[in-house]
């Protein structure tokens, strides 16, 4: 009898044992699948995205945020929030600001039981809070960097086993935020550098000021329109920020000259390109954009294999360099220079038109023209935003380059036709004196 009840307590004791192992073996995997996941991103605002997916997954949570400490303004901040925006406030105040200065974890099973919550909150989101969990989060030198919220865990308060995941959780995206923040601040000096030599090219020829800018910023309407993905956006923005770069071996006389070009300096000006190339193979650009000094090298080359400076035909050109080919014209011919004004729009449009297939790809051609009007103008107008009446921007922007085309080419347009043509043009002719 005694050897049953022993044995009973025995098997009692391995079930319980057994039970601990498979909850631990379950974190564990959890942690595990929560690592892989958060590590996959380097972008700040991707990871933090992250992070609360994989938290509100993990604790069955309705909420989760992620505060971050800004030592410098003393302020907690959250990039993104799940049904919200980001906010800002002073790190000491509320339940977040008591934990990121104390270091403490607190579980509050009822919200409004507790004196630190404050209910304004959820009057202002029309959300309402029931439990929160919120938990330190330290680095490697034990330093708090921010702070974990989970609101609303579904089924009851959060347990204590909830506490000790998050936690963990926390430990591991310390590390991975870190390396975030530090992977953006080297890429915002990456990415002045990289501007500062675009404005310097663009500052040897006053007639160009600004074109380099404007180059990145069609060529990323053309990609987005086209879909292209993040990785090729950013590579296609290097590219058309650096793409003239080889003027910088062109002689000033030539560059600047006003008149007609002789052969020479036309066949000296047209070996900017090269230089561009050149130059751009020297910089140690990192693997993602080890093809930016082809890609800027090639935006003079035509479909036809008329252009320059590898005469390049078609499927020889890299296809982010015939992005750069359409956007370098359309700049071009949409310019003031101190000495001319615009050119007029419905000839640009039939410049365009015209080299489709031959010098340009008709591809990019099409999207060019999908690009909504009130992007054109800012991007035109990007030195004089404040002269661009709101209302008429958003009149524009029911409308692309394509519905222009289709205005100037009936006889009688319509009330709404001529308003978009005399709102676009308005803005398309005017001049500034600091470039007359």
């Amino acid at each position: 009898m005694t050897t049953t009840i022993v044995d009973a307590k025995s098997y009692k004791r391995l079930l319980q044992e057994l039970e601990q192992h498979r909850k631990q073996h379950e974190r564990l995997k959890l942690l595990f699948n929560v690592t892989r996941n958060i590590t996959r991103e380097l972008t700040i605002d991707r990871l933090l995205l992250r992070i609360m997916d994989e938290v509100k997954n993990v604790l069955n949570c309705d909420r989760c945020s992620v505060f971050i400490m800004d030592e410098e303004n003393q302020e907690l901040w959250a990039q993104v929030a799940h049904g919200g925006d980001e906010i800002r406030f002073p790190s000491h105040l509320g339940i977040a600001g008591y934990v990121a200065t104390t270091g403490e974890t607190l579980n509050i099973p009822d919200a409004y039981a507790d004196h630190r919550f404050n209910p304004n909150i959820d009057k202002q989101t029309g959300y309402r809070t029931r439990n929160i969990l919120t938990i330190p989060m330290r680095n490697k030198m034990r330093n708090i960097i921010g702070v974990f919220q989970a609101l609303n865990k579904f089924g009851g308060p959060f347990t204590r086993d909830d506490e000790e995941l998050l936690d963990a959780i926390s430990a591991i995206s310390a590390g991975q935020i870190e390396n975030a923040q530090l992977y953006e601040e080297q890429k915002k000096t990456f990415d002045s550098f990289i501007e500062t030599l675009a404005t310097t090219i663009d500052a040897r020829d006053p007639m160009t000021a600004g074109h380099s800018k404007r180059i990145a910023m069609y060529s990323d309407e053309i990609a987005q329109i086209v879909k292209l993905t993040d990785a090729e956006r950013e590579v296609l923005r290097t590219a058309a920020l650096l793409h003239d770069y080889g003027k910088i071996a062109v002689r000033e006389a030539v560059l600047t000259k006003k008149g007609r070009l002789t052969p020479e300096e036309f066949e000296h000006i047209q070996s900017h390109p090269e230089f561009t190339r050149r130059i751009l193979r020297k910089i140690n650009f990192s693997r993602k954009l080890k093809d930016v000094p082809e890609i800027a090298g090639a935006h003079h080359e035509k479909i036809d294999g008329t252009g320059y400076p590898q005469g390049l035909r078609d499927k020889e050109i890299p296809k982010l360099s015939k992005i750069l080919a359409v956007c370098d014209v359309f700049d071009a011919l949409t310019s003031q220079r101190p000495y001319r004004d615009r050119m007029s729009f419905f000839k640009v449009l039939h410049i365009i038109n015209r080299g489709a297939g031959t010098d340009f790809d008709d591809f990019y051609v099409a999207a060019l023209k999908k690009i909504r009007l009130d992007r054109i103008l800012l991007i035109l107008e990007d030195e004089h935003k404040e002269n661009l009446r709101p209302g008429d921007l958003r009149f524009l922007s029911h409308f692309t380059l394509t519905d222009l085309m289709f205005v100037y080419a009936v006889d009688e347009p319509t009330p709404e036709q001529q308003k978009l043509v005399r709102v676009f043009t308005k803005y398309y002719v005017q001049n500034y004196e600091e470039v007359r």
